[in-house]
């Protein structure tokens, strides 16, 4: 079975990355303003990188920050950004503006995951939504996207399921893609496996310019297009990979539902 790319050899990750996004060695030494042949040592092991070599490559690679930590790590350097627990104290004014965010969008959803799509926070909402969701798909750690595309979860109850399932399974793979994360990989096989109605025609060949999630409710179908916020500039492992999934309104009669949904709640 072949190690997950953070475990293994300098050279081997290099290499590895280098294949994933489809680059040859020329490719790479171009991008990298060096030659062919030093990078060919690079990755044999015949010849060591300087720390700013590795991280110059690791630029030309658009390696998430994890994967820049284990390749310095793997060359014999100390990371060169910080990874602490999203409940560290340092990060309290992280945690704060995260959830001013989600608070800031009611009447509307909205909820913050990390990088597996776990749920860290949401706001008063998202809970209102998820009544008939299975208590087992709720208790932490909660899954996101499982929670979507289960049979116990949100699925029975999205109409479109078939077009957001296909949504979501790209939305996993270009993070695959980017992070090379087999955590994520084990959940995209996962959901793969949930049913769900064959999806239509490609969204190139309709109208639509996004992927609308359309679920009953009891006050009648709701329609949400989603949009998603990062940090603009993290230099902290943990803050680089939380992601705000904010849910809006895709038509006035949502709109209109969605502030009795939270009227309601709020009486």
């Amino acid at each position: 079975m072949t190690k997950p790319i953070d475990q293994q050899s300098f050279g081997d990750q290099l290499r590895a990355w280098r294949q994933r996004r489809h680059l040859s060695q020329l490719d790479l030494a171009l991008e990298a303003d060096i030659s062919a042949r030093h990078l060919s040592f690079i990755e044999t092991g015949r010849s060591r990188p300087s720390r700013e070599m590795v991280m110059r490559l690791a630029e030309c690679l658009s390696l998430p920050l994890r994967g820049c930590n284990a390749l310095l790590l793997a060359a014999g350097f100390a990371p060169a950004y910080r990874e602490r627990s999203l409940d560290d104290p340092e990060l309290e004014s992280a945690r704060i503006a995260v959830q001013r965010i989600l608070d800031g969008h009611v009447p509307y959803p909205a909820l913050a995951v990390d990088r597996h799509w776990t749920f860290i926070a949401h706001n008063a909402v998202v809970p209102l939504l998820l009544e008939g969701v299975a208590q087992h798909l709720r208790d932490p750690p909660c899954n996101v996207l499982r929670l979507s595309l289960h049979p116990e979860g949100l699925a029975p109850r999205i109409r479109n399921l078939g077009e957001w399932k296909r949504h979501l399974l790209e939305r996993l793979d270009g993070q695959i893609w980017a992070s090379a994360d087999p955590v994520l990989e084990e959940l995209r096989d996962e959901l793969r496996g949930y049913p769900a109605p064959a999806s239509k025609a490609p969204w190139e060949e309709s109208t639509a310019i996004v992927v609308p999630m359309e679920m009953d409710s009891p006050l009648g179908p709701l329609s949400f297009f989603s949009t998603t916020t990062m940090f603009g500039t993290p230099v902290e492992v943990t803050l680089s990979e939380i992601a705000i999934e904010a849910f809006f309104p895709a038509n006035p009669e949502t709109a209109e539902k969605m502030r009795a949904i939270a009227a309601a709640a709020a009486a």
